[in-house]
Order: structure tokens, then sequence, then C-alpha cells
């Protein structure tokens, strides 16, 4: 039996999801809890992995149970058996050919910063404390220069193991929340470091202290060295994961403002299921 659970976590005291033998992964934690519910070895597949300090609203995840729980087991059990900073938000049965990664159409990831003289005494590791001011309509010039599908090989990590530099971003929006600058990116997948190396170029545009032409400058360039700072993991958000209908994955209400183009490619997945179930 597969079973998917939604995550929600605080990533501050962590390397990241991904298991590291030397450091304290989320991963490892949920592992750990599952595998106590089911007093059998639990092997996870998250919908992607976090860097060192990033948090998540909706990280998910899929495992094959090695017994058989009522839901509720793994939902209400595991969480006893996680650290406060680590929850499961629901689990659900799936069918066996879902996939979390894989089968993924889409991401959703958020970035807060918090721009005020002071930090902040409360917010801590939740954003990335800016205390000069940033100029939001000029960053957001910036940003639709990356709308579309481009090589991101000037915004890619250099530990980034994907085979393609290319992914199509969906929606990329910076926006005010009082005191925050709030930037929302939507992509069918993003390479190591993308989002954070994005951030740190909007942030040098907002700043003044460049153009809103300089991020085309930089995409066209295709080397990372032609980019900015890598902005910091405090403050970026894995938000959302859209998956095909048929999986009954809730999904965030921010994928429905997404081009026509993309909701076809559900309509697509939808219709491939159709004709071959198996």
């Amino acid at each position: 039996m597969r079973i998917a659970i939604k995550l929600e976590y605080d990533g501050s005291r962590y390397a990241g999801w991904q298991y590291q033998k030397h450091s304290d992964s989320i991963q490892e934690r949920v592992e750990y809890a599952l595998s106590k519910i089911a007093a059998a070895p639990v092997r996870v597949v998250a919908s992607g992995r976090t860097d060192a300090g990033v948090h998540a609203w909706e990280q998910i995840v899929h495992f094959d149970s090695p017994c058989q729980r009522p839901l509720k087991a793994w939902f209400m059990g595991g969480n006893s058996h996680l650290p406060r900073d680590i929850r499961i938000l629901w689990a659900r049965q799936v069918k066996p050919e879902f996939h979390a990664r894989y089968q993924a159409i889409a991401r959703y990831y958020r970035y807060r910063i918090y721009t005020r003289k002071t930090a902040s005494a409360l917010l801590g590791n939740q954003v990335t404390w800016c205390y000069y001011p940033l100029d939001v309509e000029a960053m957001q010039m910036a940003a639709n220069h990356l709308l579309g599908e481009h090589d991101f090989s000037s915004f890619r990590g250099p530990y980034c193991q994907s085979k393609s530099p290319y992914r199509r971003m969906y929606l990329l929006e910076v926006s005010r929340e009082g005191e925050e600058v709030v930037v929302d990116l939507i992509a069918n997948a993003f390479l190591h470091n993308m989002v954070r190396n994005i951030i740190g170029v909007l942030m040098a545009i907002g700043s003044g202290k460049r153009h809103p032409d300089w991020v085309k400058e930089v995409l066209e360039a295709r080397d990372r060295t032609a980019g900015g700072v890598t902005a910091s993991p405090q403050g970026l958000y894995l938000a959302g994961v859209w998956y095909p209908a048929h999986f009954a994955i809730p999904r965030h209400w921010i994928f429905d403002r997404l081009p026509q183009d993309l909701k076809r490619i559900e309509i697509e997945k939808e219709e491939d299921f159709a004709s071959n179930p198996g």
C-alpha cells in the first residue's frame, strides 16, 4: 500500500531534506518516525530536496507501507515521534503509480524579505532581513524576463546534479505585504539554489545597485559568475506542489492562476492515465 503525506517544517536547524551521514536531516527524522509506527524500516521519497535552512509549508512525500495501519496512525502517531518543528498535516492512501517527485506538474516556492531598519525579534529565521528599502516595481520588471522556458545556468548552484539547465517558469511575482517583500515563483522544477540565486539578483535590482534589464544579461550569459550573490535560505519556503487530478492530492489555490498551457499539461496527463491506468 502506497501512502502520501503532507509535511510542514521549519528547516532552521537541519542540513536540508536529504539524509546526511554526519548531520541532522528532515528525511532522517521523518523516516525514523514512520518506522516507529510500522515497526519496520520505512523509506520515503519527497517532491523535492530543500536545502539547509529552507522551510516547507507543503512538502509531499510518499512511501510504501510495510504493514497495515490506519491512516490516523501515520498522521497522529507519526507526529508523536517527530520534533515540534516537523509536522505531518495529513496522510492518505494513493494509487500505486503515484510518485511524489516524478509526477509533480509544478512546484511553488515563496521567499519572504523583511524590510525594516531593525531586524525582527519574533520572526527570526522565518524571513531574510534587509535593512534597506527595495523597489518592488523594479524587481517585478526584472522578474518578467525570467518567465517562460530558459537555460537557467546562470542561476544554477555549483553542486547541481540535474542533467539539463532548462526550466519553465510559469509565475514570478514580487509584491509588498506590510513590511515584507514577497516573491512567489512557480516552475515545472527548480535547479539547485535556483530560487536563492534569482532572489539575490532581484534584491540587487531592488536596492538600485543594478538596472532591471541586468537580469536579462545574467540569464543570457549562461554562466553563474555573471550573477549576484546567493540569497540566504532563511525566508524560503516550499509552498505547494501540483499533481494530476486523478491522484486527489489537494493543491494550493495559486495554481489556479496559471496559464492555460500549463493546465493543458494536466489534461494530457489525465488522458494518458485514462488510456493506460496501470
